[in-house]
């Protein structure tokens, strides 16, 4: 079970047909197809400011998630694979089984 299901890497990129803004653990993101309302949750967040499209998924949740709650690393991949999949669908997030766009480097800024 969980890490199973993800058999190959997921890359999670944002799209770029959204607004975003943060307010204290929160995001609210807008989508520019459709003009829906989203609020993600403060593990939510963590996800999709890490979406950089370079990392996979599976990094994302070692790293950040696994780190900051204290949850097992199964578990917290099966349910952020869930979860990116379920914003992708509403075109919030991009995701694909490989790298997605020029890779971020240290300290540069977001366009």
């Amino acid at each position: 079970m969980g890490d199973a299901q993800v058999s190959s890497r997921l890359y999670v990129a944002r799209s770029r047909s959204v607004a975003a803004r943060k307010l204290g653990d929160e995001m609210l993101i807008m989508s520019g197809r459709d003009s829906t309302l989203f609020t993600l949750d403060e593990v939510a967040t963590i996800l999709w400011e890490a979406a950089d499209g370079w990392k996979p998924l599976e990094e994302i949740v070692e790293e950040k998630i696994c780190k900051e709650f204290e949850v097992e690393r199964g578990e917290a991949l099966q349910d952020a694979v869930a979860l990116v999949e379920g914003l992708a669908e509403h075109g919030i997030l991009l995701l694909s089984s490989e790298p997605v766009g020029e890779p971020k480097l240290p300290g540069q800024v977001e366009r």
